[in-house]
């Protein structure tokens, strides 16, 4: 039976174990948990190419069994008369009874349906995927989503791209699940009926905690929906393991208490790859016919080193400490997103690819465009706003003075990995398009190095995160300006409303249209307005 969350109660897959009997919510909870059977998380598809596809399910089984098998097929109708393969594969607790299997001999750009039968002959819901064309393409259209988190809102993002007939591909760079507890949530961020286990004030930290938190978001109707409607390229971000993640920890990870970090980054990728239909290679190209490739990314917990330390000058509070550390420990070359393995696959692709293709597209986590908090930003806040979140802002508006970022986190806090990488792009004479999420809010960046135009960068808004004009006592709009006055980079900013982007590329342009939804905090698809902006092929930055 399909699980889904509804607006008073979460119902998770089974397949978790005694150890359920200890979760919140007692032995009640647990038997309804326990009890759930069949294809209890819908479907989903991932990483196509011009002849295959990876298809998602999970099927948990009623007797005590360890391992199942499961057929898939993939079809050229709806009813299945015209099946076009098949596959038999097997899966059980020890994945969580996930379930993938890629599918080849198909046809190019050629739309199919999918679906699992389960060996007590049950079928699974059906999802439709459309397969990579090969040779010339006159259009292709993906929708961007990011930051996703469950208990702050409805995926009405989701269901609203869900129904659309006009998508080949979803891109999701990021901030999939979240990690916190929800006790960490204020109570007028949150929904009452959105809750998440584990436990209230309990962080994803074990492998079973990222289990449970993905089998709630994946009860999700809207979500599912969106699954079966299209494949999804996935780029995991920080919150998948934990805040401001890198290769040897994070801000969000304390040792003492939360045990070695190996072990939970472990943790998170195991989980992530058994419920996420996405292969074992941490990156990967897409060639789209003609028309472009687009690039899997991981900038997060393979490569990325740990951001530069920017407390010790903020808390000496002058401008001399902050130009020190400009020109110092942030100038560092050593510093990296990507690492030099993904570095030098990254540049050599777009050096073979970029002739072959006219866009080069590239799927990223976090922000490439460089922003600085504008000198006037503490003037926007709420007057009710705590001490912490105005020291903030007013460290961020200080260090902007001096050309620092607002942001260590993202790619503006790595310049020389930055310089690297969209060298990369020019030296390969590439149209480089990035899609970005993580800021919560709307931007779009004309991307430079050495003061030549390098590509521009689509930032999607969140589905349901708060952005920073939680924080503002100003119109949204004020502080839009001041963003893009204050960063020559900026092209345009929307600094509030959630939803998610359409990505419509041509042979001759790129256009991207941002979504912004009505409302999260009841269910409906209706849309307060959209935003468009186009790149020109050999342009290479955004014009008015």
């Amino acid at each position: 039976m399909p699980l889904m969350l509804d607006r008073r109660r979460l119902v998770l897959g089974g397949g978790l174990g005694l150890a359920a009997l200890g979760l919140p919510g007692g032995a009640a909870l647990a038997r309804e948990l326990l009890s759930a059977s069949g294809f209890t998380h819908g479907v989903a598809s991932g990483e196509p190419g011009p002849d295959s596809l990876l298809l998602w399910s999970r099927y948990v089984p009623s007797g005590g069994v360890d391992e199942v098998r499961l057929d898939a097929e993939i079809a050229l109708d709806a009813s299945f008369h015209q099946v076009a393969a098949r596959g038999v594969v097997r899966t059980g607790a020890y994945r969580d009874w996930t379930v993938k299997i890629t599918l080849d001999g198909l046809q190019p750009g050629t739309t199919y349906w999918y679906r699992f039968i389960g060996p007590d002959g049950s079928r699974s819901q059906t999802g439709r995927a459309r397969i990579l064309p090969v040779g010339r393409a006159e259009r292709f259209r993906i929708g961007l989503f990011s930051c996703s988190n469950l208990p702050m809102g409805w995926f009405n993002a989701y269901a609203h791209a869900a129904a659309r007939d006009d998508v080949d591909l979803w891109l999701h760079v990021g901030d999939y699940v979240y990690e916190y507890g929800l006790g960490s949530y204020a109570v007028d961020d949150r929904i009452a009926e959105r809750a998440v286990l584990p436990a209230h004030d309990h962080e994803m930290v074990a492998l079973a905690d990222y289990r449970l938190r993905f089998a709630c978001y994946r009860a999700d109707p809207d979500l599912q929906a969106v699954h079966a409607a299209a494949p999804m390229v996935c780029v995991w971000d920080d919150h998948e393991s934990t805040n401001d993640s890198w290769e040897g920890g994070a801000q969000n990870h304390q040792a003492a208490t939360e045990g070695d970090w190996s072990t939970r980054r472990a943790a998170a990728a195991q989980a992530y790859l058994e419920w996420m239909p996405i292969s074992e290679e941490p990156w990967k190209a897409y060639t789209i016919g003609d028309l472009a490739t687009l690039y899997r990314t991981e900038s997060r917990l393979i490569g990325r080193t740990r951001q530069a330390d920017i407390g010790a000058a903020y808390r000496e509070g002058t401008e001399a400490a902050l130009t020190a550390f400009r020109d110092g420990a942030w100038q560092d070359a050593s510093a990296s997103m990507l690492g030099s393995t993904q570095e030098a696959w990254l540049a050599r692709e777009l050096r073979i690819n970029a002739p072959k293709t006219a866009w080069q597209v590239v799927g990223m986590g976090t922000i490439m465009g460089r922003t600085v908090m504008p000198h006037d930003a503490v003037s926007w806040l709420r007057s009710d706003l705590s001490e912490g979140a105005v020291r903030s802002f007013t460290n961020a508006a200080r260090a902007g003075r001096v050309g620092l970022p607002m942001w260590m986190d993202r790619w503006d806090g790595y310049p020389a990995a930055r310089s690297r990488f969209l060298k990369a792009a020019q030296d390969a004479d590439a149209d480089l398009v990035m899609l970005a999420g993580d800021s919560h809010n709307a931007w779009a960046y004309s991307l430079s190095d050495d003061g030549r135009p390098a590509g521009v960068e689509f930032a999607g808004q969140a589905v349901t995160s708060n952005g920073i004009e939680k924080q503002l006592g100003v119109a949204p709009s004020v502080a839009a300006r001041s963003f893009v006055a204050a960063n020559p980079e900026m092209a345009w900013a929307q600094t509030s409303g959630r939803g998610y982007m359409m990505i419509d590329i041509t042979p001759d342009r790129v256009g991207g249209e941002w979504i912004f939804m009505e409302t999260i905090k009841t269910r409906s698809t209706a849309v307060a307005g959209a935003h468009r902006m186009t790149v020109q092929k050999g342009r290479r930055r955004f014009v008015a």
